[in-house]
């Protein structure tokens, strides 16, 4: 027989008959049995309980004397209360397992000692009786099959289950629980979930946390938590929380169920973002255009020559072809030549000698030697004066270059990625970049498309950068209404993804809440869609293909599809229409 725990006290402010009734079932079976007693009162131990104790071979003077206030009812599997009190009376208390009483006569310290110690003897008879009987009976037995039988059904539960009494101390916690936080059950019973678990399990946020007031008592509550285990790793439970009644409505505790959501939260990012690429996302057929440029391109060793808006994410196309190519263990430098003044540029490049010039006060490796055997990327590559764009041509032609001031060739192995937001053609019309030098950077030409002309990215893209940012900031992720992704699908973005970033940033800032709406947007973004919405709206951009594409993907779920157009589900309904797709 596994422990049954019994507790036993009396109503009485005398702790003798418990104590000696919890003397005699330590030593009298041998079995396996916790044992506490306790009092209603602050407890006082008759000396003549422990003569007649000792004389039957009992040490009962040992043994702790306790309050009901030390112990929960519920970490138990029997009461068994003590006394000649009337049983009408007897203790009734929240959450109490199966009670039995044993009416027999209190000495009272003020009868006679003789009297007292004969009425001690006669208890002591009784009390050897009725633990005889307590085995024999069967009772026992039946208490621990009937929880045996409840924990194997929870035990076999995949969820976590936990319970804890109104004082926060743990009764019950299965093995799910014990698989899922990482803590045995054997360190956690009977003690306060506040001390057990850092940090706190709820998050702090429940009902029998301090300064929290309860929602509603009864009420099942719902929540995301992220978790530590004892091995360091985090975790994103799912967890609920109700609370445990008795038959009369009166609260007794709590009862916590909880699942390991971490793994299905990964797949989920993961399917969100099923279409990116080394740091790139989307799901607009030409991002997956794109990627499939960037993937062919990566493992060949050619220039690669990115045109774009400003903002539309070059550098991060330069570090994805780097990152899949043969070089990805060697250096990415990258260097915006428009960014630096005329005269520091070739310094930058290429490097300097001791005193080539006032300031060069020792050797420095220019951005090119340092790219050896990796890659350098050159934004803004129009921006390079005619004499630079010769000393670049030398390079790309030779593998070869000098540090201003410096005599000695130094051969490099760089592949170079140069990106613009100018069209090269038109300066080569103009004579303002060399024909030469265009040829030779664009060998493989990447054209990045503005994301007002792949509207399919931006709930993708929305969705990226609220978690990337939340993250960064410690903040739950916001969710943006259907309302707010019209308006930033309506929106041209003249920035591009860096607008779009820092749009999602100043929302972080504004937004209080959960949901992010109208009023959370940049004044820019608002006033744009004000202004739009003044005057007759122009006829429908969206393609059909891309509605169907949309449908597709979801399944024919509209809801979804809306998600994934970056519309919300009216707008959606109207290209049905529009669209004859209805």
């Amino acid at each position: 027989m596994e422990n049954t725990h019994i507790i036993l006290f009396l109503a009485e402010s005398t702790n003798s008959l418990n104590l000696m009734a919890e003397g005699l079932v330590r030593a009298h079976q041998g079995r396996r049995i916790d044992i506490i007693s306790a009092t209603m009162k602050p407890p006082k131990l008759n000396p003549l309980a422990v003569r007649v104790m000792n004389e039957a071979g009992y040490n009962i003077s040992n043994l702790p004397q306790l309050t009901f206030l030390d112990v929960e009812p519920f970490m138990f599997d029997l009461i068994i209360t003590l006394g000649d009190f009337d049983p009408a009376c007897r203790p009734t208390l929240p959450g109490m397992p199966p009670h039995l009483h044993w009416d027999m006569p209190d000495p009272h310290p003020e009868e006679d000692a003789d009297e007292i110690y004969a009425a001690m003897k006669s208890a002591f008879d009784i009390l050897q009786l009725n633990i005889r009987t307590l085995f024999s009976s069967g009772l026992l037995n039946a208490l621990f099959v009937t929880r045996r039988n409840l924990e194997l059904i929870l035990d076999n539960l995949l969820d976590g289950v936990m319970a804890h009494t109104m004082t926060r101390r743990i009764f019950f916690f299965n093995k799910a629980a014990e698989e899922i936080t990482g803590y045995s059950r054997s360190k956690v019973i009977g003690m306060d979930c506040h001390e057990v678990f850092p940090g706190r399990f709820c998050g702090g946020e429940c009902e029998f946390c301090e300064n929290i007031t309860s929602t509603g008592k009864g009420n099942v509550s719902r929540r995301h938590i992220s978790f530590s285990s004892p091995d360091g790793m985090e975790r994103m439970l799912r967890m609920s929380t109700m609370s445990l009644k008795e038959s009369d409505g009166r609260e007794v505790g709590a009862l916590i169920s909880f699942r390991d959501e971490t793994e299905l939260n990964q797949l989920k990012r993961r399917l969100k973002h099923h279409h990116s690429l080394e740091g790139l996302v989307g799901r607009d057929p030409k991002t997956l255009s794109l990627f499939e440029h960037i993937r062919e391109v990566s493992s060949v060793d050619v220039p690669v020559l990115i045109e774009g808006e400003s903002g539309t994410g070059k550098e991060l196309v330069a570090n994805a072809i780097h990152a899949l190519s043969p070089r990805s263990e060697m250096p990415f430098v990258a260097i915006n030549c428009g960014a630096l003044p005329e005269d520091i540029v070739e310094s930058e490049l290429f490097g300097h000698v001791r005193g080539s010039f006032t300031g060069a006060v020792a050797d420095r490796k220019g951005r090119f030697e340092l790219a050896h055997e990796g890659t350098i990327f050159l934004d803004e590559i129009d921006e390079l004066t005619p004499k630079m764009q010769v000393k670049l041509l030398r390079i790309i032609q030779e593998q070869q270059f000098e540090r201003v001031g410096g005599e000695k060739s130094i051969h490099v192995n760089v592949r170079i990625i140069s990106a613009t937001n100018r069209n090269l053609r038109q300066l080569m019309t103009k004579k303002q970049f060399r024909k030469d030098l265009f040829y030779r950077l664009c060998v493989f030409p990447i054209l990045l498309p503005p994301i007002r002309e792949r509207r399919l990215d931006i709930p993708v893209l929305v969705d990226y950068f609220l978690e990337m940012i939340a993250g960064n900031l410690n903040r739950t992720v916001l969710s943006p209404s259907n309302e707010v992704l019209d308006i930033f699908n309506r929106y041209p973005w003249p920035g591009n993804v860096r607008e779009l970033r820092n749009a999602i940033e100043y929302i972080h800032v504004k937004c209080h809440g959960s949901t992010i709406r109208e009023e959370h947007l940049p004044p820019e973004i608002v006033g744009y869609d004000a202004g739009r919405n003044s005057r007759p709206g122009p006829p429908i951009k969206v393609k059909k293909e891309a509605v169907m594409l949309a449908l597709a993907e979801a399944e024919g779920n509209k809801k979804n599809a809306a998600k994934i157009l970056g519309v919300g589900r009216a707008t959606l309904y109207r290209y049905l229409d529009y669209f004859s797709l209805r």
